[in-house]
């Protein structure tokens, strides 16, 4: 019914069911996973009005697990993807994986998916940090390498009396190059990511 995968791993596909509405797979060496990906292999869908909430959790300092809700997944949201990375050490929530005897070894995280109704599902909140951001890579890189050109730029600036005359240089006002980048290329990157595509 269910799929997990995690870059660089092989498909799991085998969840194991620990209740008649509850199933979990591990994720060995889950201190090097960055995001994991639940979804519904489109062979079984949900019951009508039902969905799954997505859980991780993790060993403490003590070996016991510590339950977090990344989020939902349901027939018209057959997947989602979770940053896991740095929910590593924060707090546990609710969950209905507590009273379950579910085998477990140090190293191993483990997903879980319940089985609940979707009125259930929207009424929970899941820890802030898992979802994973909704700004594209492309447009993340573009405002860090900008913020990282003006900084290093600005790392050289000096005031008008420190200039020595140079005929053959020219010299841009740095707050010429902050009111492009603040007033033209972040409004217009706002309004259409491939704006500079035209």
């Amino acid at each position: 019914m269910f799929g997990c995968l995690v870059a660089g791993r092989l498909v799991q596909t085998a969840a194991q069911q620990v209740a008649e509405d509850k199933f979990v797979f591990d994720l060995p060496d889950y201190e090097n996973i960055n995001h994991v990906v639940v979804f519904m292999l489109g062979t079984i869908p949900f019951p009508e009005g039902m969905g799954g909430s997505v859980y991780f959790s993790y060993p403490d300092s003590n070996g016991m697990p510590v339950w977090q809700l990344l989020g939902f997944v349901t027939n018209g949201k057959p997947s989602a993807i979770f940053k896991i990375s740095g929910l590593k050490s924060g707090e546990g929530s609710q969950h209905p994986f507590g009273a379950m005897n579910i085998v477990r070894t140090p190293s191993v995280a483990q997903i879980g998916i319940s089985v609940e109704l979707l009125d259930s599902l929207a009424q929970q909140t899941p820890v802030g940090n898992a979802a994973v951001s909704s700004v594209d890579s492309f447009t993340q890189f573009t405002q860090k390498m900008l913020d990282n050109f003006y900084n290093f730029a600005s790392s050289f600036a000096v005031s008008q009396a420190q200039m020595t005359p140079s005929p053959s240089e020219m010299f841009i006002p740095a707050n010429v190059v902050l009111k492009w980048y603040e007033e033209n290329f972040q409004r217009r990157l706002a309004q259409n990511p491939l704006f500079w595509k035209t």
